[in-house]
């Protein structure tokens, strides 16, 4: 489904479930912002604007967000933790002679709107003084009144509290009846953002986005208590959905098949450090990708805007990489979006009004673009230009909160199928004589500059002459990242294709946290270093 048909679907989604669910349902995204403002949240919007240009800004934009978050958490036969916040106000973003300012408020009335586009004005003349360049933003189209929403069946705000504790006492009870497994956490999170955007140049959009994420661990002891093992339900990974998320992970049919893993676990056999051949599941992959591919293609990260917290990246200076360095393989693509349904980082448009689009961040195995926001495009103009194309963000904008200023956050980053056949994961396997097939996420530890790195995962499957043999534990690998994308000599085809993701990705100061997926297929590496993580010598 490419970007266009994805919003239409979503359009009729949208217009489905106003007909059909409660009255609360048929509102239009925005509107219960609305209800909670002194004024219509269009009038708010509108009156920032003016006054923000009134002051003296050539560009200005502002957000009205409201969030809310709730989670369930419990342990074994309790509740353990029931959180549920709600955020509501907004921020004014201004450009003044090339330098940004920034302010917000939770007080959504005319008057205050006024005052903090003025505040933002302010403060973008103060921040002049150690202005390095003057902000240049890319071009892009205007959307005068568009809204977008999650395509969701069932709204998870809208399910009682009860009926979700009760589900989660279920499978923790359905996970303890099998022998073995001695402690048992689970729990449900949620997250519902509705936005109002709105800038200078003709833009105002309305978004509801949702995301789910229910998760289970299970601990098996030994019977002396000499060991214990955990298996984490990573088949469930979060979601941009809603509560048929939940629903159609099964938890309580699926717990006891967990709990067995984890008791396996107790008596599989220690790996023996060396190189092995990997076949890496999705569900453990999609990390990998992220740290080692996603963001060490960050273009602020890049220019070590982000060098104080998150890192840097090793691919630096750019013009000795772009076009240039092989990232992997030439049957390795690389694609950012945000138009996947129920992708982590899926979207109607960016916090800077830009409709995302699909791009190659590896093609055929090269370097060939960087996640970019407005401000940051005309940073790779020369590079752009000389590839024919225009200069034009990216749509990787995006903000916690009202009272967080937007900046350069990652799509969905996706490793592709085989370009030319649907490889089943049969024939990686097969082609492995010493190896180890490696499922879920696990410990992890990455430099800086996101170069080398060590991971592990939930599950081990030792593979011998083209068969799995039986269950390791303890087990890592190292890599280097050019190395060990360059090791990969095969990978899934579209049937093996799967999205993993993360719910909470640590980025900025202050600190601001976001969601996103990775696609991926399982994918095949040769001699890769492999350590015995359980060794105390």
């Amino acid at each position: 489904m490419d970007r266009r048909d994805f919003l239409r679907h979503s359009a009729l989604v949208a217009a489905g479930l106003s007909i059909g669910c409660a009255p609360r349902a048929r509102v239009s995204p925005g509107a219960e912002l609305a209800r909670a403002a002194d004024a219509p949240v269009r009038d708010l919007a509108m009156r920032a604007l003016d006054a923000a240009r009134t002051a003296g800004a050539q560009y200005a934009d502002v957000r009205v967000n409201r969030n809310r978050s709730r989670s369930v958490a419990t342990r074994e036969r309790r509740v353990t933790g029931i959180d549920d916040d709600e955020t509501l106000g907004f921020g004014v973003r201004v450009l003044v002679d090339g330098t940004w300012g920034f302010a917000a408020s939770r007080v959504l009335t005319l008057p205050e709107v006024e005052r903090v586009a003025r505040q933002a004005v302010a403060q973008a003349r103060a921040n002049r003084v150690a202005q390095r360049r003057p902000v240049e933003l890319a071009p892009v189209e205007s959307y005068p009144d568009a809204t977008w929403r999650s395509p969701i069946e069932i709204d998870p705000f809208d399910v009682p509290i009860e009926d979700k504790v009760a589900l989660l006492l279920q499978a923790n009870e359905a996970a303890l009846t099998v022998a073995g497994a001695r402690f048992v956490t689970s729990s449900m999170a949620f997250v519902k953002e509705e936005k109002t955007f709105a800038s200078t140049e003709g833009t105002f959009t309305t978004q509801t986005v949702f995301r789910s994420w229910p998760r289970m661990s299970i601990t098996a002891v030994a019977a002396d208590g000499s060991d214990f093992q955990t298996r984490d339900s990573t088949p469930i990974q979060p979601m941009g959905l809603g509560y048929e998320h939940v629903r159609d992970a099964r938890m309580v049919e699926n717990a006891p098949g967990w709990a067995k893993e984890a008791v396996q676990k107790l008596s599989a056999k220690p790996v023996q450090p060396g190189r092995y051949d990997l076949v890496l599941l999705p569900s453990h992959l999609f990390l990998t990708i992220h740290e080692s591919i996603a963001h060490p293609t960050e273009l602020d990260r890049i220019m070590g805007f982000e060098a104080n917290y998150a890192g840097t990246s090793f691919i630096y200076p750019i013009e000795e990489y772009l076009g240039r360095f092989r990232y992997g393989p030439e049957f390795m693509n690389i694609q950012g979006e945000r138009s996947t349904p129920g992708g982590l980082a899926t979207v109607g448009w960016d916090d800077e009004g830009v409709m995302p689009d699909e791009y190659l961040i590896v093609k055929d195995g090269v370097l060939n673009d960087l996640q970019t926001t407005r401000e940051q495009a005309p940073l790779l103009a020369d590079w752009y230009r000389s590839q024919g194309e225009p200069v034009r963000s990216h749509g990787n904008s995006y903000a916690q909160s009202w009272s967080d200023v937007q900046f350069q956050r990652m799509p969905n980053v996706n490793l592709l199928p085989h370009p030319d056949r649907d490889v089943p994961l049969e024939e990686l396997i097969s082609g492995v004589e010493n190896g180890i097939m490696i499922e879920g996420r696990g410990s992890y530890s990455i430099d800086q500059q996101r170069y080398n790195a060590q991971f592990g995962g939930q599950v081990y499957h030792e593979i011998r002459n083209g068969r799995v043999a039986g269950m390791l534990k303890d087990v890592a690998y190292q890599i280097r990242t050019p190395e060990f994308w360059n090791s990969m000599d095969l990978l899934g085809g579209q049937s093996t294709y799967e999205l993993g993701g993360t719910f909470n990705d640590g980025k900025g100061q202050p600190s601001q946290s976001n969601a996103v997926s990775h696609g991926c297929v399982p994918t095949r590496h040769r001699q890769v270093n492999v350590i015995n993580t359980g060794r105390s010598t």
